[in-house]
């Protein structure tokens, strides 16, 4: 049988682009069949407001970790930097992020009590964390709390894990919030010229090289805080729990492997460890939240 001139002719457009319409829907279909594109991984980044670093020095320092999550859950994972606490509070408020690393342990503590976020591990080295209360001369350790009423106090930034922790110690001690005159500075290792200068009473730090300079200088610290953990990892609760599961187990294990221990000297931390919940519930009573 021999073509008609009609039967010869190429496909119209109308025929390709519906041949083309039918194979992009197939390819589609194979490709959800397939389990499709691994969607990433937000993993939101938070680390204080009395430190000297920028965004992307921080990011650097969280890279090879997030690398070792995106290979543990086999998806990858993009960083989202949180400059300020309130972009860090407005991101786990609408659950942007699926997991988080903060560093001040209010926010973290405001999350999980939201019930939108829940605890994945502590940092290492970084559950003792306490205040401390610089003074001059011959000054005691503080015995009667009353004595510093109406005394003058300079504290790191209002919103900053330092000053949250110094605002609950007065509190224990029995002091109004009005009783203590308040000046604020932004960065800890600025607190001590306020003490040295007679521009404050009382210094609160809680940065251990800023003590230990001022006390080898002759200088005094007249009380110490509680301790509390700071630097916690949290999950969104939208995140499903084999995943939150994964990314705990990845992160407890970190030290146990030389690509591991590269991270996390790279991060500049040791390691980390698995949360206590009744010291978290605790903690959220003392500090207010």
């Amino acid at each position: 049988m021999q073509l008609s001139q009609m039967d010869a002719r190429p496909p119209s457009r109308n025929a390709r682009r519906g041949t083309s319409l039918r194979w992009s829907a197939l390819a589609a279909l194979l490709l959800l069949a397939a389990g499709g594109p691994a969607q990433a991984l937000v993993l939101g980044i938070t680390e204080g407001v009395t430190y000297k670093a920028t965004d992307n020095q921080i990011e650097t320092k969280f890279t090879p970790i997030a690398e070792a999550l995106s290979a543990a859950l086999k998806q990858p994972v993009t960083i989202k930097m949180l400059s300020t606490y309130d972009a860090s509070r407005a991101a786990m408020a609408q659950q942007q992020v699926d997991v988080i690393f903060v560093h001040p342990a209010h926010l973290a503590l405001e999350a999980v009590k939201s019930g939108k976020y829940k605890s994945l591990a502590w940092t290492a080295g970084f559950t003792d964390y306490k205040v401390s209360l610089l003074c001059k001369g011959s000054a005691q350790p503080i015995t009667n709390w009353k004595d510093v009423s109406g005394k003058s106090l300079v504290m790191p930034d209002p919103d900053s894990i330092t000053s949250v922790i110094t605002r609950a110690m007065l509190r224990d001690k029995g002091l109004a919030a009005d009783s203590v005159k308040i000046s604020n500075t932004r960065y800890q290792d600025a607190v001590p010229f306020y003490v040295e200068n007679g521009f404050t009473t009382y210094g609160a730090t809680a940065s251990a090289s800023v003590i230990k300079e001022w006390e080898s200088a002759g200088g005094k610290t007249c009380a110490q805080s509680r301790p509390v953990p700071i630097k916690q990892w949290l999950a969104s609760t939208k995140l499903d729990p084999a995943s939150a599961a994964l990314v705990r187990d990845t992160l407890l294990e970190l030290g146990h492997s030389d690509a591991g221990k590269r991270a996390l000297t790279q991060a500049g931390y040791n390691g980390f460890l698995a949360p206590t919940p009744d010291v978290e519930k605790s903690l959220m009573g003392w500090l207010g939240i």
